[in-house]
This record gives C-alpha cells, structure tokens and sequence, in this order.
C-alpha cells in the first residue's frame, strides 16, 4: 500500500515526523510499522505538545526525584 500525506495525516502524524520514520528505517514505513510509530509518538504517550512546557521545569535540588529526568526530555 502506497503512503500517502493523507494516511500520515490520519494517523496523527507531521511531514517532519513521518520524514525521521524515513531515516530512522531507511525506507518507506508499512501500514503497520507506520501504525506504530504513530502510537509510539502520540501526545498520550510522548506529550508532544507539553515537551517544551516540561523543560521548564527543575532537573536538580531536594526536591526533584530523579535528577536524569533531563535525559528522558531530550
């Protein structure tokens, strides 16, 4: 099955991200791999959109759990 901006779209997907799916496997993605990234990279699982709103938050002191939280944010 032929990729198209249309299927990228449906699945929740940029031109940005589907174009590192394509570097990251070095060829066009099937249904099913493409299926998967989707669900790996969406906001419930990666927080696309608070990323940026989580960086502003402290990595060291007292208070932080875990000072490697900084590493997952990358």
């Amino acid at each position: 099955m032929q990729i198209t901006k249309d299927i990228i779209s449906q699945h929740g997907l940029t031109s940005e991200e589907y174009q590192r799916i394509l570097n990251a496997l070095g060829r066009e993605p099937n249904l099913l791999e493409l299926g998967i990234f989707s669900v790996m990279w969406s906001e419930h699982c990666s927080y696309k959109s608070s990323r940026v709103h989580l960086k502003n938050f402290p990595t060291t002191g007292k208070h932080v759990l875990q000072e490697r939280m900084q590493a997952l944010l990358i």
